[in-house]
């Protein structure tokens, strides 16, 4: 299981799940943030620390905010043509 970002997310991109993530599997995007599914580790830290509540287990959306599962494999998408797997913290 790993976790998604969903719409409470648009246009806040408040970071403080960025601060907290271990393995920095959460990225900005154009008007919210995403988490890598790859590279998440599952430890739901960034659930605890988000202002307004909007990550969620990929497996147990919330009614209305299914679509942004897809959102968040489109973000990343196949390497050649989406940021794939950015790399996380095993990036530097």
């Amino acid at each position: 299981m790993t976790y998604v970002i969903a719409s409470a997310c648009i246009n806040v991109k408040d970071g403080a799940c960025q601060d907290v993530c271990p393995v920095e599997c959460i990225y900005e995007g154009g008007r919210m943030m995403y988490i890598q599914p790859d590279e998440c580790i599952d430890c739901g830290l960034c659930l605890s620390v988000c202002p307004v509540d909007a990550i969620y287990a990929e497996a147990e959306p919330p009614v209305g905010e299914n679509a942004f599962r897809l959102a968040n494999a489109d973000f990343f998408g196949p390497a050649v043509t989406g940021w794939g797997s950015p790399g996380g913290a095993d990036a530097r």
